[in-house]
């Protein structure tokens, strides 16, 4: 993997959001009416939500859209890939029936901070909904027993006394409720905890209600749409996973071959893991009710970080955990706060050379892939 591929990778938000915002003259090249769209958020307006948008030239028949940053913390691996797209596959898409949605940084104060989460601690992809229940905090039922252990409400020790308290909370925990209520009660999402982890929202956030307005108004005049969300962080190391929805009526099996590509599983507790108030969901749920006539296929690009090992999974429950313990109740030394944040960016953007290589090829056969099933080729 040469120099150059490994460049794309941006060192933060800035630098991503001035390069993205540069690549309106490149998409200009191949669609002249391509316009860049910033939105800033209302309590910090040096933080923007950015859009790219061009409609077909000619004949709309087709959209491409593009989304990175929903967890910001994973805007570092989506910024490479956006622009791994525009730089690659932007110029073999025909402008005169294709239209595009590029996004970035859909959570741009996360991305700014290194954190998953947004200004409000709101996980974004928990936040989308279909109606206003999801927001009842028994929701979730199966949190409540884990809060204690997932949200530490003190101040984080020194590193070793506080790996071998959570180590010895984690054995507990999966003795009961046991693992599977441990994965599936943390990973849904809850509404009760607002300083807890995963916690989706009281209300829909402001970046969601730019979003659900980009998603709606885009998708009006196409007859087929494909939707590419970037993400990070659960899945072998070194590969990719394709994570669709359960409402995706392609099976997985199918889409492997469909796609030539190895890694395609559903959002669902055998496969991945359930997620109330999913972002790509709501897309599905947008097209189903609004635009029935209309084909989607949407996805989500998983680059795997740790690993899918039992110390890979300790090591990520553990870092987010303390990083989230660190941003509400402090480090009692400073040098324990730094090394919490580096675990916590290597659970989220690794630096490894090897892995960043890989992660660029395993993008490139999936772009390939989908791209020429879907037709965009």
């Amino acid at each position: 993997m040469n120099t150059e591929l490994l460049n794309l990778f941006p060192k933060n938000y800035m630098a991503s959001r001035e390069r993205f915002r540069g690549q309106i003259t490149h998409v200009q090249e191949h669609w002249p009416n391509a316009e860049l769209h910033q939105y800033a958020l209302a309590e910090h307006p040096e933080l923007t939500l950015d859009w790219l948008r061009a409609e077909a030239l000619t004949q709309p028949e087709k959209l491409i859209i593009l989304t990175t940053g929903e967890h910001g913390a994973e805007g570092i691996v989506g910024a490479a890939m956006m622009q791994l797209f525009i730089e690659e596959y932007l110029p073999r898409l025909n402008p005169q029936n294709t239209g595009l949605l590029l996004v970035h940084a859909i959570n741009p104060w996360g991305m700014q901070h290194n954190r998953r989460v947004n200004s409000n601690n709101v996980d974004l992809n928990r936040n989308f909904i279909g109606d206003g229940k999801i927001f009842i905090p028994a929701a979730n039922p199966e949190y409540r027993p884990l809060h204690p252990f997932l949200n530490p409400q003190k101040t984080l020790r020194g590193s070793l006394c506080s790996k071998l308290e959570f180590l010895s909370k984690l054995i507990k925990i999966m003795v009961s409720p046991g693992q599977s209520a441990l994965r599936s009660g943390m990973l849904m999402g809850q509404y009760e905890f607002s300083q807890g982890l995963y916690f989706g929202g009281g209300q829909i956030e402001e970046e969601t209600w730019v979003m659900v307005d980009l998603y709606r108004k885009a998708v009006q005049p196409y007859a087929q749409i494909l939707h590419l969300d970037m993400h990070t962080g659960y899945g072998p190391r070194y590969q990719m996973s394709l994570v669709n929805s359960p409402t995706e009526r392609r099976a997985p099996t199918e889409l492997k071959t469909a796609f030539n590509y190895p890694e395609v599983v559903a959002a669902i507790p055998e496969e991945f893991y359930a997620i109330q108030g999913d972002m790509i969901d709501w897309v599905y749920l947008l097209v189903q009710t609004e635009f029935p006539e209309k084909m989607l296929y949407a996805t989500a690009f998983e680059f795997g970080t740790l690993g899918t090992s039992l110390p890979a999974a300790i090591r990520s429950l553990r870092a987010m955990i303390f990083e989230n313990q660190v941003h509400w109740h402090g480090a009692l030394r400073e040098a324990t706060a730094r090394r919490v944040q580096a675990d916590f960016s290597e659970l989220f953007a690794p630096t490894e050379k090897t892995w960043r290589a890989k992660a660029i090829a395993d993008a490139q056969q999936a772009f390939n892939g989908i791209l020429r099933d879907q037709g965009f080729f």
